[in-house]
């Protein structure tokens, strides 16, 4: 602002506490929601937070607050906020944010410390919190003053915003809460820096290496999701007419039934789509880390293949397969200059090949009319719900089985824990997902070992009356490890089966949210169709036999190419 003479007119300035400050700060970054959990170390923030525009989400638990604002950022691609106490509050939200860490979720932890004369002193609920956090974060601080918050928190979405996403923790003790600033002047709100520069010239020798090739396929990865290049990958594999497999994290990328995807590589890949890259004369990877559970045992992966990689991430190049061509770059980046002037080829011989390696080793959905049966219940939810709607699971055999089997038609549709695979993520993720984008369906697939992680959270879901939908898989057990025993450890099934049932349609109406069991359903497909379709919360309970196997499946360290199971 300025005077008619054009001299700049002095603002009022600002007296804020240091919590206050936070709470300004995080509006002007454009926060709308924050989950969290509160505390005696963290009181001041909360105190700052009566008047502010900002919804709070009281969990029932830190971790289920980390996860909640995961599912929000996932959905959205935008940073989110969760906030903590010291000490067990902040241990409670570690597995949160090293969830984040190894999933690229852009996550602002932000924790409350006691006083800094009581560091190192042992005082109550006193936890090194920036040293626990260090190895699980791009980047964390521990606020020594009110003036630093200016800085610090601009700074974090900066970083969890820039190259590839991730967690930041800011621990901020209680006297710097309190603190006064006289504030004159707002720092511009932080946002994602500029990308790595690349050269143009190596996007040249890429596509000529990729138009000499015989048998190329994609591999596409969260990257691709994490760019907004959906769009771009999909006219770049159509015009040079690649088969393209999809991690774990880059399901949705391609739309299901895309005439190039191949579905989901790896440990529980379908059997074509590992025999096609053992034949495969160049792998190209876009916004993949060459996780182990895609590649299997490294040096049989792709063994007639030339490795191309595309990744924003310099320590992934090369850190498990050695390519012979790198970009260090943005994916979208490169595929729009790519595309530019893209001549159109086709590959019809590489293509008859895959064609028949799908027709002899196809995908078997075993059971997949029936309810009551994995791909059964899976293909039944498919069928009464859109693409709109946001699926999430918890980690164990139903997250295998919903990989392989749900329809993901779009990017960020797919919301699941892969780098840390942690219990008790689904359901509250699912929370953020419909916190975020209350419009859609927001529908978990659990199992009766997940959901246990994290079930406090269903109070959290009635009190939001929210659209989410929980359908847990029940067998008794935990699915994974026995399926796992049996194979691999000669059927020895130790501490695997849960003796002690749980009423799970009991448990959710005792908490606010509607419960079905569909065991005891006259018409459990109109019941289930119901749940669905219906708003609130609900909790499916749809009983499956503890024998079900998700196949194929390849062995902890073996080679895609030895695929239990799965045969035609």
């Amino acid at each position: 602002m300025t005077d008619s003479a054009n001299n700049p007119i002095p603002q009022a300035a600002q007296r804020l506490s240091g919590s206050q400050l936070i709470i300004k700060l995080l509006e002007r970054q454009g926060v709308t929601t924050i989950s969290g959990v509160p505390g005696g170390a963290n009181l001041p923030m909360y105190d700052a937070l009566v008047g502010s525009d900002i919804k709070h989400i009281l969990a029932r638990h830190e971790q289920g607050a980390g996860f909640i604002a995961q599912g929000m950022a996932r959905v959205t691609g935008e940073a989110q906020v969760c906030f903590a106490s010291s000490g067990p509050g902040a241990t409670n939200l570690i597995t949160a944010v090293a969830d984040a860490r190894l999933d690229s979720v852009p996550l602002i932890a932000i924790t409350g410390q006691v006083p800094q004369h009581m560091i190192g002193t042992d005082a109550f609920q006193e936890i090194d919190t920036f040293g626990l956090m260090l190895p699980i974060t791009k980047h964390n601080w521990i606020v020594r003053s009110v003036e630093e918050l200016l800085e610090v928190i601009p700074e974090a979405f900066r970083i969890a915003l820039s190259g590839r996403p991730g967690p930041v923790s800011i621990d901020v003790p209680k006297d710097v809460q309190n603190q006064m600033i006289d504030v004159t002047e707002w720092p511009e709100p932080g946002k994602a820096i500029e990308t790595p520069e690349f050269d143009a010239a190596d996007v040249t020798k890429m596509m000529e290496r990729i138009r000499a090739a015989h048998r190329p396929v994609l591999m596409i990865g969260g990257g691709i999701v994490y760019s907004g290049a959906t769009e771009l990958l999909r006219e770049f594999a159509e015009k040079l007419d690649i088969p393209t497999v999809q991690t774990f994290m880059g399901l949705g990328v391609l739309p299901h039934e895309h005439p190039l995807s191949m579905g989901m590589l790896g440990m529980h890949g379908a059997r074509y789509t590992n025999y096609v890259l053992e034949e495969c004369d160049m792998l190209i990877g876009l916004g993949v880390r060459f996780d182990d559970r895609a590649t299997g045992k490294v040096e049989a992966f792709c063994p007639k293949a030339e490795i191309i990689h595309v990744e924003i991430d310099h320590s992934e190049i090369g850190k498990v397969k050695n390519p012979v061509l790198s970009i260090r770059g943005d994916v979208g980046e490169v595929l729009e200059i790519a595309n530019r002037d893209l001549e159109p080829m086709q590959r019809p011989l590489w293509q008859q090949r895959v064609a028949q390696l799908k027709e002899a080793s196809p995908l078997i959905l075993d059971g997949d009319d029936e309810l009551f049966r994995p791909y059964g219940a899976i293909k039944h939810v498919a069928n009464i719900l859109d693409d709109s709607a946001n699926i999430s699971t918890d980690v164990g055999q139903h997250q295998m089985w919903v990989a392989q089997a749900y329809p993901m038609n779009r990017p960020r549709q797919w919301v699941s824990s892969g780098g840390l695979g942690t219990m008790g993520f689904g359901m509250p993720a699912a929370i953020g997902a419909a916190l975020a984008q209350p419009d859609r369906k927001s529908v978990c697939f659990s199992g009766d070992g997940s959901i246990m992680m994290n079930i406090q959270e269903l109070a959290t879901a009635a009190e939001e009356n929210l659209d989410v939908k929980i359908i847990v898989l029940n067998n008794g057990h935990l699915g994974l490890v026995r399926q796992q025993q049996t194979l691999f450890y000669d059927k020895n099934l130790s501490s695997v089966k849960f003796n002690q049932g749980t009423d799970f349609a009991a448990c959710a109406e005792s908490m606010g949210v509607k419960g079905v069991d569909l065991a005891k359903e006259e018409n459990p497909l109109e019941a289930l169709k119901t749940a669905l379709l219906e708003h609130g919360p609900c909790m499916i309970n749809l009983p499956i036999s503890e024998t079900e196997m998700v196949y194929p499946m390849v062995a902890p360290g073996g080679a895609n190419r030895d695929m239990i199971g799965g045969e035609a």
